[in-house]
């Protein structure tokens, strides 16, 4: 990290936090333009079995621990597996096949709310106060802008796209709840490393029984240009640079990188492909904004108040 350790302490956690913005909201575009050469799920599946192989083998190196041990780190893994990596990636590029990547990163970004919501259920100590639930509905509410459902809309690609890309949200933050209680003390670094693998694993299958080929890929520059920045920009690197900002800054700051995504990928879309979102769908990311703040407002609070503090004692 001797590149990191090079930015000055001032700015090194929002230049971080942009670059891992700069790289997730880019993926969904990545994402769009790939489709167009590969049969979806393969194209997840691959992009995980290597980027999956890559950080195996930095856990190898950063850590004593390669292999989970105990029902509890597998089930840990299977789980992170299964639900982040697979559902949340095979139902996001199905529905990219239907809505831009714009759109996508909007509705996606509904995730940490549905962690709350999720976590509200699962785990009692976490469940939602009434202005959480007020959260809750400004989230779906902010959904229902994107989608701009109607009795003519309904049944349409768009809304089949968005109902598919709907589902990976919930996948993942489902997927992210059930893995909380589960006793690991296994580094995230190799947790991360096995669950892209199961991912992998799990994504390859089904795109056999969805009768996906190889013989379907069109091996084309766009096509090597996207692959190639999924796996290592957008999949190694940020995730690395994903678990220096946890250790760093913790989960709650972290996760407000779900709310740069979608303008990152309205502007990579405009730049890249000339589409531009509509109004509505603005409209629809500050409400899904809104309703994350209503439910976690003391934990932003709380951050705020930290950086605030951090400024004035910094000389």
């Amino acid at each position: 990290m001797r590149l990191v350790d090079s930015i000055p302490d001032g700015y090194r956690e929002a230049v971080l936090f942009s670059i891992l913005a700069l790289c997730w909201g880019s993926s969904f575009v990545a994402i769009e333009i790939g489709l167009e050469y590969v049969p979806p799920l393969l194209f997840a599946g691959f992009r995980y079995a290597i980027a999956g192989a890559i950080v195996f083998g930095y856990a190898a190196v950063a850590n004593d621990r390669v292999r989970p041990a105990g029902w509890g780190e597998w089930a840990a893994v299977a789980i992170a597996g299964m639900f982040v990596i697979a559902l949340y990636h095979g139902l996001l590029y199905l529905g990219e096949l239907y809505v831009s990547g714009a759109v996508a990163a909007t509705i996606v970004s509904t995730a940490p709310i549905l962690t709350a919501a999720f976590a509200g259920v699962v785990l009692p100590e976490e469940r939602l106060a009434p202005a959480g639930v007020v959260g809750f509905v400004l989230g779906l509410v902010g959904v229902i802008a994107v989608v701009q459902p109607s009795s003519a809309a309904l049944g349409s690609d768009v809304t089949v796209g968005a109902t598919l890309v709907f589902g990976s949200a919930i996948a993942f933050a489902l997927g992210s709840v059930l893995v909380r209680p589960i006793d690991s003390a296994l580094p995230i670094e190799t947790l991360q490393a096995w669950a892209m693998l199961i991912g992998a694993g799990v994504l390859l299958g089904w795109a056999f029984l969805r009768g996906e080929s190889v013989a379907a890929i069109e091996l084309t520059a766009g096509m090597v240009l996207s692959f190639a920045y999924l796996t290592l920009v957008s999949g190694v690197f940020a995730f690395f640079l994903y678990f220096h900002l946890l250790e760093r800054s913790g989960a709650t700051q972290v996760i407000l990188v779900s709310y740069a995504e979608p303008v990152v990928a309205m502007g990579v879309s405009w730049v890249t492909l000339g589409y531009l979102v509509d109004s509505l769908t603005l409209v629809g990311l500050m409400t899904i904004l809104a309703g994350f703040v209503v439910i976690k407002r003391e934990a932003l609070r709380s951050l705020l108040r930290s950086a605030v503090d951090g400024a004035t004692t910094t000389p």
